[in-house]
């Protein structure tokens, strides 16, 4: 599977959008994907925190174990989970702005085994649905930076 990259400018300050994106205890009541999530570390969120998230993917339920492996406040971070032979880790970027704040996620999943990198070809058939998937989680949070209670959640999956 190819590094997917999906953006979006939020009109509000670092510091709000940095929040949000890094509560991540909150997401399964913030992101329609995502069903549950489970706290696996005390402590604040920063370097070593983990958590397993249960979310649908491709209209199935999965449940990863994932672990933040670089924490920048305000700057970034990196999750990482293992899975059916492969390394997935997900990056988020964020940089103020004259109007708000810019984020940048990126995703990508590295075949480890023998057997995912046997089948990693097909990874690429889907990239278009993990790339819908970022961008309706991105735009899910946006409405809870926006304040808008009203407004209707972005589609699960």
């Amino acid at each position: 599977m190819a590094r997917i990259v999906v953006s979006k400018h939020y009109e509000a300050p670092l510091s709000r959008v940095f929040e949000v994106f890094s509560d991540i205890e909150n997401c399964a009541d913030r992101i329609p994907g995502i069903l549950k999530i489970e706290k696996l570390s005390d402590g604040p969120m920063g370097v070593g925190f983990k958590w397993r998230e249960t979310r649908i993917m491709f209209k199935k339920e999965a449940t990863e174990e994932m672990e933040i492996t670089i924490f920048e406040p305000e700057r970034r971070y990196v999750s990482i989970a293992h899975n059916c032979g492969c390394l997935y880790e997900s990056e988020y970027r964020f940089e103020e702005s004259d109007r708000g704040t810019m984020v940048e996620r990126s995703f990508s999943a590295t075949p480890l085994t023998f057997m995912a990198k046997l089948f990693s070809p097909l990874g690429y058939l889907f990239n278009g649905m993990m790339r819908k998937c970022l961008e309706k989680d991105m735009e899910a949070l946006r409405q809870v930076i926006d304040g808008d209670v009203n407004a209707e959640p972005a589609p699960a999956g």
